[in-house]
């Protein structure tokens, strides 16, 4: 069979198997473009599919303006897109680039860049062209940095992040697929020289991939299938951190939250963990949640007899009351008013038998008048 009809029957499962779990009744996508031999035979596949089920496809190329030869690169996707029917934008990246972490900068522009474009146009979801490769090199970064479970699950084939649905459909085909792909569409693609660079360590990876399965029988295959496993364990402890927050957490508007020591301290460390960290990230509206070895003193902390308040995450963990409250941290100081608290409870009266630790109180009164931030 021709690596053309194997990859759009593989390809049209993946995407099945992500709608029916999104159920999404969208019918405009946009998709990442680079220019790259992934990027590009995922655009291909999702235009021969997309004809077929009616979706209008829409290709988003962001234009870094790190290297001098970016732009070119962006009008030949957009020429490429032209061909074949689908509509085309280059985003900019403006403005001074940072002297370190470019890597990491580039790509949280990137992804800043799509997501606001998308935001703005209606468009729900967003396609990426990580595959099989990335996925392995992926889970060796992460172990090479100590990650736990959910960084050695890698990275996911579908995601909701910042308001925008983030899919994968190409992380079981292999890179080497994805070329013999646009050869046989008769595609060029262009070859990005920083994959060339050994500054970054995700190429030094990619580097080591072939002599790991050489000399130890470690291959991308492998490597991929256990991010997967991992990711099912990532899920079960998913879903059990989700059952105690449902059945013993209970929540102040955004301002914070409570539950009992006791029973918090029956669960496995695993899922105390878990869920200081969910609350941490919720409460305190962070996009990530506090780096693990910061959870674990706080869990240590939480467990000693002689427990004294503690800041983290933008967030303040009291003990009050038999309980454990985490609770924004206030922007702007003062003292709360016997007067001021009174009137709200008057206009809240569901809160007059109840009793909430003094910085709970604050933020309730103080969140209408901006003492509480709010991050993206």
């Amino acid at each position: 069979m021709p690596v053309s009809e194997r990859l759009q029957a593989l390809f049209a499962a993946n995407l099945k198997r992500i709608i029916a779990y999104y159920e999404t009744g969208s019918v405009v996508w946009a998709v990442g473009v680079s220019g790259g031999a992934d990027s590009l035979a995922l655009v291909y596949l999702l235009k021969k599919w997309s004809d077929e089920f009616n979706v209008r496809v829409v290709a988003l190329t962001v234009n870094h303006q790190l290297r001098p030869e970016a732009g070119a690169e962006a009008e030949y996707v957009a020429l490429l897109m032209k061909k074949i029917g689908v509509e085309h934008h280059i985003l900019h990246w403006e403005g001074q680039k940072p002297e370190k972490g470019i890597e990491e900068a580039a790509r949280e522009a990137r992804y800043g860049l799509l997501r606001e474009w998308c935001l703005k146009h209606g468009v729900p979801v967003l396609l990426v062209a990580h595959n099989q490769r990335d996925q392995a090199e992926t889970f060796l970064m992460r172990l090479q940095r100590g990650s736990g479970v959910d960084g050695l699950a890698a990275m996911q084939e579908r995601i909701e992040r910042n308001g925008i649905e983030l899919w994968r459909p190409l992380l079981n085909v292999l890179p080497e697929d994805l070329r013999a792909y646009l050869r046989e569409q008769g595609v060029q693609w262009v070859e990005d020289p920083s994959n060339r660079d050994d500054d970054y360590l995700r190429v030094r990876i990619r580097k080591l991939l072939p002599v790991l399965e050489d000399s130890v029988g470690i291959t991308v295959g492998r490597l991929a299938a256990t991010a997967d496993r991992m990711a099912r364990v990532r899920d079960y402890l998913e879903s059990e951190t989700e059952k105690f927050i449902k059945s013993d957490v209970v929540f102040w508007e955004k301002c914070g939250c409570a539950f009992s020591p006791a029973g918090w301290q029956k669960l496995h460390q695993e899922l105390r963990l878990r869920v200081l960290a969910f609350l941490l990230k919720k409460i305190g509206e962070n996009v990530y949640p506090p780096r693990m070895e910061e959870s674990e003193r706080l869990e240590a902390a939480l467990l000693s007899e002689d427990f004294k308040n503690r800041t983290l995450g933008g967030c303040e963990i009291i003990k009050f009351g038999r309980r454990i409250w985490i609770v924004r941290e206030m922007r702007c100081r003062g003292v709360l008013r016997r007067k001021e608290w009174d009137d709200y409870v008057m206009a809240h009266s569901a809160l007059k038998s109840q009793k909430l630790p003094y910085k709970l109180r604050l933020a309730l009164c103080r969140k209408e008048k901006e003492c509480i931030g709010t991050k993206e």
